[in-house]
């Protein structure tokens, strides 16, 4: 016995606003009935008892502790920049004053 009928697969399309021909809910009465029966397999194959899972395979997140280091003085970093105003980068302006 099918788990869904063409006549439901109609009233699904009609529910659902989708204009099916006559062989498109043949299709996919059969596919949707594909369908409802492997998750029928699936549900009675899952236990109560087996936690659920992301992934089959267990993971960690591999991380390194945070360590200060020491980093470039503006002047350092700044040395190599063809403008500087302000200890900042100064860049062409690309957009008018009122943009």
């Amino acid at each position: 016995m099918p788990a869904i009928s063409r006549d439901e697969v109609a009233h699904l399309a009609r529910l659902s606003r989708l204009a099916l021909s006559e062989s498109e809910l043949d299709q996919f009465a059969g596919q949707l009935d594909s369908i409802l029966n492997h998750v029928r397999t699936i549900s009675e194959v899952a236990a109560a008892d087996v936690p659920a899972t992301a992934s089959p395979n267990p993971t960690t997140n591999v991380t390194r502790p945070d360590v200060v280091t020491p980093g470039l003085t503006p002047e350092q970093a700044l040395s190599g920049a063809p403008a500087v105003e302000e200890q900042r980068f100064m860049v062409p302006q690309i957009l008018g004053e009122g943009e």
